[in-house]
């Protein structure tokens, strides 16, 4: 009764938890009997303490245990002295954990045992040391065909039909991101009640996608989170989103929200919108939320910086991917200055 769920694809792991609760008997029973653990934190002691443990009122236990995995994941050599005794320590530890492959054989039929984990290397000892012992299943992030028959499968099972182009469209303006995926695959059934779901419905319907992420990595960039706003970077350009539209959207960005400061202090939420020629009020939400977050003086410097961006891929100085990976190193090192 030991799983072990790992990979990138988050969504499909979440969902195949799902089917696992619902396939031990009595929701409400099992509810009272689930229990989630740290797994960076946690010990084989207390683990085998709970698995020991009797449910109440129902005939399974499942204890889900968060990140163990990851913790034994090869880490680089340590090149100061001071951290020259962490191989010993992380060796004892791995080694009492692989205890654990020995217990799981033995653990009572009541108890189930889920590890959850992200990305994990093939040589994960841990992983390694539990293969053999538990139903192991890796999601990869879906790509190609497997993510167009992803969508296929999920439009149909909701009881709509899309086309060809229309699938093409989704999976370029969200990409593999399975849990955004779902949601938009809902608003457009929804939407369509009965009809098919063509390119022009996806169109009206997930158009916010694309301003969403820019909000996204505006956000980032404002809060000086380097490493978030090149992820979402490097999300949006796999997409297939050029350097320069990204440029024209963070740009058009900034300005929304100079002018919902101004706007803010003497209008109504609805001639706000209106003035900002936005038609949804989460996109109205989010602006007036960063208009509220940032400073004018952060927002002019970011401004500036945009527009030199702008003119060195015109001129050819940099490429447009290069010259917006710099232009985010740039503004997320401002920002962290000047707080």
């Amino acid at each position: 009764m030991l799983y072990i769920l790992y990979g990138e694809d988050d969504f499909s792991l979440h969902q195949n938890l799902k089917e696992i609760k619902q396939s031990l008997g009595d929701p409400e029973l099992l509810a009272a009997n689930i229990t989630i653990l740290d797994g960076q934190q946690l010990t084989f002691r207390q683990l085998k303490n709970l698995c020991d443990t009797v449910p109440f009122l129902s005939p399974r236990r499942l204890i889900i245990v968060e990140g163990l995995l990851k913790r034994f994941e090869p880490q680089p050599k340590a090149k100061s002295r001071s951290r020259q005794a962490a191989p010993e320590l992380k060796a004892r530890e791995i080694a009492e954990w692989q205890a654990f492959s020995n217990y799981s054989q033995q653990m009572s039929d009541t108890s189930v045992v889920i590890l959850i984990d992200g990305k994990l290397s093939k040589n994960n000892p841990l992983l390694q040391a539990l293969a053999s012992t538990a139903k192991v299943i890796r999601f990869q992030s879906l790509r190609g065909k497997d993510l167009r028959d992803w969508i296929q499968k999920r439009v149909t099972e909701g009881g709509g039909t899309i086309s060809a182009g229309a699938i093409s469209l989704l999976v370029e303006l969200i990409g593999s991101d399975l849990w955004v995926m779902d949601r938009e695959i809902e608003k457009l059934l929804l939407y369509t009640s009965n009809h098919p779901i063509t390119e022009d419905v996806v169109k009206q319907v997930v158009s916010q996608a694309r301003e969403i992420d820019v909000f996204d990595l505006t956000d980032a960039v404002l809060n000086s989170e380097a490493q978030v706003a090149h992820r979402v970077l490097q999300q949006l350009i796999r997409r297939g989103m050029s350097a320069s539209y990204l440029l024209v959207m963070i740009t058009r960005q900034l300005r929304l929200i100079v002018r919902a400061k101004e706007l803010a202090q003497e209008l109504p939420r609805p001639q706000v919108r209106d003035k900002l020629g936005l038609t949804s009020d989460y996109g109205l939400d989010k602006i007036l939320s960063q208009a509220k977050a940032y400073s004018l003086s952060r927002l002019r410097e970011a401004y500036h910086k945009l527009l030199e961006t702008d003119f060195a891929i015109k001129t050819g100085k940099y490429s447009g991917d290069l010259a917006l990976d710099l232009l985010i190193a740039e503004l997320c090192q401002f920002q962290k200055s000047r707080r």
